[in-house]
């Protein structure tokens, strides 16, 4: 594997993840992904359940994001068993990354053992090794507990927290912090994607110290059940009370209209443009990179632009070095 001198690491989760770790992958950088493990809903809340291991989903995905094998193998990692069967709803990748982790008795080695077999280009961590459950307590004192069933709940998030208050992070997770020019957070869904990993005091800890400037990559919608009338600096409000510190040094926000027919689809479920507050953002101290970021998937929703995101992202890493040069 070819070693680049500029080192991001991407925390996050869900398909946030996966959509911008495809872009950056096509850079000449250092990538860590550290991947959240508080799902608990479809085939990877079953096998955690089973099988008392971390939930696979979005590592399956972070693997075939960065991996560099024939197409075909990607498709068998993520191919769905259909049918009325056991297997019904479970990915080839989950039973897999399952399989591997009783054989080695530990979760990150399973994945950096499926890394080899996938040609991993860069490092897929797990922000912890043990699975942890995810609660939210709401502004009127109702608790939820349970990933899967936190958006569910049309009331304002006061806080997210584990039933298990003593989870340790990863160290190789929290090395990749310390070790990085760049961190970048998101996109993905605030409370239950990006917030669980800041969670554990060593994550949150390491992104304070880390000399690596720390970029926040804002969702382009509100999610409903997660951040309803939220503006981008409600969005850093919320990652940096979780973690107890300011820590946020930039924020990549979308500077792109959405078309009409979607906007107003979005807005009948819900949903609105993130407004970007930007005054707010100045006074807070972070430095707003604003840049065209929208895309629409095969069914027209909105999702980043993954290779606009990726040329920011690597824009703001050849400063860093340009700046450590000089």
């Amino acid at each position: 594997m070819a070693e680049y001198d500029l080192k991001v690491a991407v925390i996050g989760g869900g398909t946030g993840l996966s959509t911008i770790l495809r872009g950056l992958k096509r850079y000449p950088i250092d990538i860590t992904a550290i991947v959240t493990v508080a799902d608990d809903g479809g085939s990877s809340g079953s096998l955690r359940s089973d099988f008392d291991v971390p939930p696979p989903g979005d590592i399956r995905n972070v693997l075939v994001a960065l991996s560099e094998v024939e197409p075909l193998v990607q498709e068998l990692f993520q191919y769905r068993f259909q049918g009325e069967t056991e297997l019904a709803g479970h990915p080839t990748g989950n039973l897999l990354i399952a399989a591997m982790t009783n054989i080695t008795g530990d979760f990150a080695s399973a994945i950096q053992k499926l890394s080899e077999v996938l040609k991993v280009r860069g490092q897929v961590l797990p922000v912890c090794n043990t699975p942890l459950c995810l609660c939210a307590e709401y502004d009127d004192g109702t608790i939820i507990q349970g990933e899967s069933l936190i958006p569910t709940i049309e009331k304002k998030i006061k806080r997210v927290y584990y039933t298990k208050q003593d989870a340790k992070a990863l160290h190789e997770a929290v090395e990749a912090i310390m070790e990085a020019d760049l961190v970048l957070l998101g996109p993905g869904s605030l409370y239950t994607s990006i917030i669980p990993n800041l969670l554990l005091s060593e994550i949150s800890e390491a992104l304070v110290k880390t000399k690596a400037e720390c970029v926040y990559c804002c969702n382009i919608m509100t999610q409903p059940g997660e951040t309803t009338g939220y503006t981008a600096s409600d969005h850093v409000i919320a990652l940096e009370e979780h973690a107890g510190h300011s820590f946020i040094d930039k924020i990549i926000v979308n500077d792109e209209k959405i078309n009409q027919e979607t906007y107003e689809r979005y807005c009948d479920q819900q949903s609105d443009v993130v407004f970007n507050d930007e005054k707010k953002l100045k006074s807070m101290n972070i430095e707003v990179i604003k840049s065209r970021l929208v895309s629409y998937n095969n069914v027209g929703e909105v999702r980043h632009n993954t290779k606009k995101v990726a040329a920011t992202v690597f824009s703001l890493l050849l400063d860093i070095e340009e700046k450590r040069e000089g």
